[in-house]
């Protein structure tokens, strides 16, 4: 019997068979990485381990911010806004000792600010997890309930030289359990390690290839699956070029607080969409189809482009694509917070976990 392909494991099947799919027909294939990694695979093992050695280790996990944001605009009978943050080091904040400068913190922040509601933040992401441990991270965040989830992931499964397809499978599985239990769900496709000095050529530039095709994937996968995506690729690379004290933090490899609020002010247009999709002020229709794409163009398009969001978008089905392989890319002006600030209300302890590997 042929399985239902609204099913959760049928869907990550089909995301993975896709993967393949957008990695033959993309510019990052692939086949030509594989041969170059065979023919130099001496110098980018010495290469690894040196990046490795340059890269410090952790003297403490990133700070929780977990907790209420915006109590201000508490109002009788109006429930806060219930955000929950999952993916790797990203997520988590790695790389900063202040709450109020963690993704979760600025994201929560700037959502208050725009909407007047309270937001509270749940933060599940794992420092060094890599897409296959995704699942208990959402096992977690569904207890909460949460009304949107952001996930950061992507840049440990380049590190790892994870598999494609099967990095796309669990992110697929991953959005497709939040979204039947009826959270938005922004995907922050894997950034371009590329950027990151300690990482020296040709490494730099395999790196480089690889996370954009990782990205590329991710991109079709999680709008498959029905979540939006934000491009997150070199996006403070240009900036890091002029000051690199001010957008990476000590260890040359994480964002500093400056770099992750930088990556916030991208994220948050696509937050604040989702939150009020379907009012015309943010999903009105556009003029002659501008900015409509197959997935598979918006997906490798986006890979270079940081900042790019992807959402699916309804076209009538044309020649060989269908109706629903169509997406939607947007560049949406950047917005930073305004009032980063810690919780003002934390949690009690109880049910949060260590953040590490």
């Amino acid at each position: 019997m042929k399985p239902d392909a609204s099913t959760p494991s049928a869907m990550a099947t089909t995301a993975t068979d896709r993967a393949r799919k957008i990695m033959r027909a993309t510019a990052y294939g692939g086949g030509s990485v594989g041969i170059v990694g065979a023919l130099t695979a001496g110098l980018l093992l010495g290469q690894a381990e040196l990046a490795r050695r340059a890269i410090p280790l952790a003297d403490s996990p990133p700070p929780r911010c977990d907790g209420r944001y915006g109590v201000e605009f508490d109002t009788p009978g109006v429930p806060d806004i219930r955000l929950a943050l999952i993916g790797d080091s990203s997520a988590a904040g790695f790389g900063v000792e202040r709450v109020r400068d963690t993704t979760g913190a600025l994201l929560a922040a700037g959502v208050a600010e725009r909407m007047h509601r309270s937001v509270d933040v749940r933060c599940h992401a794992v420092v060094g997890a890599t897409s296959a441990g995704l699942g208990p991270q959402v096992d977690r965040a569904l207890a909460g309930r949460p009304d949107i989830a952001v996930i950061l992931i992507g840049a440990n499964d380049v590190t790892h030289r994870e598999r494609v397809p099967v990095a796309v499978r669990h992110l697929a599985k991953a959005v497709t359990r939040l979204r039947e239990a009826g959270a938005h769900v922004i995907v922050c496709t894997c950034p371009d390690l590329g950027t990151v000095r300690p990482i020296r050529p040709p490494l730099r530039w395999l790196a480089r290839r690889w996370s954009r095709e990782l990205a590329a994937a991710q991109t079709v996968a999680a709008v498959d699956a029905g979540a939006r995506t934000v491009s997150l690729g070199d996006l403070i690379g240009p900036q890091f070029d002029s000051a690199p004290e001010r957008m990476f933090s000590s260890d040359r490899f994480h964002p500093s607080a400056v770099g992750y609020a930088t990556a916030a002010g991208a994220i948050l247009p696509t937050v604040l969409a989702s939150l009020r999709s379907g009012t015309p002020e943010t999903d009105g229709v556009l003029r002659d189809g501008v900015g409509v794409r197959s997935l598979i163009k918006a997906a490798t398009e986006a890979a270079t482009q940081p900042g790019t969001e992807v959402s699916a978008t309804a076209v009538s089905a044309t020649g060989d694509q269908p109706a629903s392989r169509w997406a939607q890319l947007r560049h949406r002006v950047r917005q930073l917070v305004e009032r980063p600030h810690d919780p003002t209300v934390a949690p009690s302890a109880v049910g949060l976990l260590d953040r590490t590997e």
